[in-house]
This record gives C-alpha cells, sequence and structure tokens, in this order.
C-alpha cells in the first residue's frame, strides 16, 4: 500500500503601485536564496484557505488583512514529479490590495528582507510554482486552476 500526503498551503502577494510584495527567503532549508510570496503557510487543521491567508500576513508581515480583501488568483495543485508521489499540494494563491498597518519582517531568521516588484521584471530567482502563479496574476486571469508536474 502507497500512502501520500496531501498539504494545502495559501499565499499572499500584497499589490500597490510599486508591483507585488516579495519576500527573500532564509535559514528555512527549502529555496534559501529565492524571492517568493510576501507571506505564505501551510493551512492548519480547521482553518479555511482565506483563514490561513489572513493568519500568515499577520504573523510574517505584521499588517491586518480583512476576508473581503483577499481575491483569490488561481488554485494550483502539483506533485514532486516522481513515479510514486509521497506529496502532492493544493494552494491557493490570493492577491491583497487593501491592509491595515505597514509590512515589515516580523521573521527575521526566516526572511532576509522584503521588497516590491513589478510583475514584468521580477528577480530570476522565484520559486517555478510561484512564477506561474504571479504569471497568472499578471494576466490578469482570476481564479485560475493550475496544475503543475510532469504528466500535466
Amino acid at each position: 500500500m502507497h500512502s501520500f500526503a496531501l498539504i494545502p498551503a495559501s499565499y499572499v502577494f500584497l499589490r500597490s503601485p510599486k508591483g507585488v510584495m516579495l519576500q527573500l527567503r532564509q535559514n528555512t532549508g527549502y529555496m534559501d536564496g529565492y524571492w517568493s510570496a510576501g507571506a505564505a503557510g501551510h493551512i492548519e487543521f480547521g482553518e479555511t484557505a482565506v483563514q490561513a491567508a489572513i493568519r500568515e500576513v499577520r504573523e510574517e508581515l505584521g499588517v491586518v488583512v480583512e476576508a473581503d480583501a483577499l481575491h483569490c488568483a488561481a488554485v494550483m495543485q502539483r506533485t514532486d514529479g516522481t513515479d510514486r508521489p509521497i506529496e502532492q499540494r493544493v494552494e491557493w494563491y490570493f492577491t491583497c490590495e487593501d491592509w491595515t498597518g505597514e509590512p515589515t519582517v516580523q521573521e527575521p531568521a526566516k526572511c532576509g528582507g522584503l521588497d516590491w516588484f513589478a510583475l514584468d521584471a521580477l528577480p530570476e530567482m522565484v520559486p517555478p510554482h510561484e512564477r506561474r502563479a504571479l504569471e497568472a496574476i499578471r494576466q490578469g486571469t482570476s481564479a485560475s486552476l493550475l496544475s503543475v508536474g510532469p504528466n500535466w
């Protein structure tokens, strides 16, 4: 019997006239040195994707967002690309243009800094799955279903 885990996560890209806010990952053991969503994390047991997004923005950026300020830009399913994957991920990508407070690094051990990037001038080092979601955002799609894996 082969078992696998289904891992849900929420990602939030704050947007302003300056672009989208990304954070520089460091000391996490996963894609350190890459620019990724300003706030992201696993959905905890009993949480919805929206509740997790609100929590992650508060924990990672120190700002408050309301549920109605989050706009679902994409939902993505992805695997590790093997013939017998041990995990699959389902990820909700949100944008947000309205928040309370000034975004600041709340987890300095994991985040090397925050910066704004135009959607057509993203840094080279962005995780491939997030780059795919950012491309959907740049194209103006809304609530797109995206799949990432070798067979899709």
